[in-house]
């Protein structure tokens, strides 16, 4: 099987859920990690804490390290959350990229991981 990463996308500016709103998408993101965890195909998941709580490791070209706040990208969409599952091909995480969706009420990336090369 194949492993594939489902990261939940959120966007600046967009209006934060109510309270009530909130919770139910904890409950439906709990009822899809059960059926993933039941499947079989659960291998990790998370929700991430806000952009502003990021930091970026740089290595430079003479080997010097630098961090600096925030997030690498500067864009108006950053990753919220994410799920790495196995599915036995990209069908089968497009319909569990399906049902992430519909719990978090917003856009997920479906993406394979790279096979290990042989020995």
């Amino acid at each position: 099987m194949t492993q594939y990463l489902l990261s939940v996308w959120h966007e600046d500016g967009y209006p934060e859920p109510s309270t009530d709103e909130m919770q139910q998408i904890f409950k439906d993101v709990d009822a899809v990690n059960a059926e993933l965890m039941s499947t079989g195909a659960w291998v990790f998941g998370g929700g991430l804490h806000p952009k502003e709580s990021a930091t970026v490791v740089t290595a430079t070209p003479g080997g010097d390290v630098v961090t600096t706040d925030g997030p690498f990208a500067e864009a108006k969409e950053q990753i919220g959350g994410f799920w790495v599952i196995e599915a036995t091909d990209l069908d089968a995480a497009l319909a569990w990229a399906s049902k992430a969706a519909v719990a978090c009420r917003g856009p997920v990336e479906v993406r394979p991981f790279q096979e290990e090369p042989e020995a």
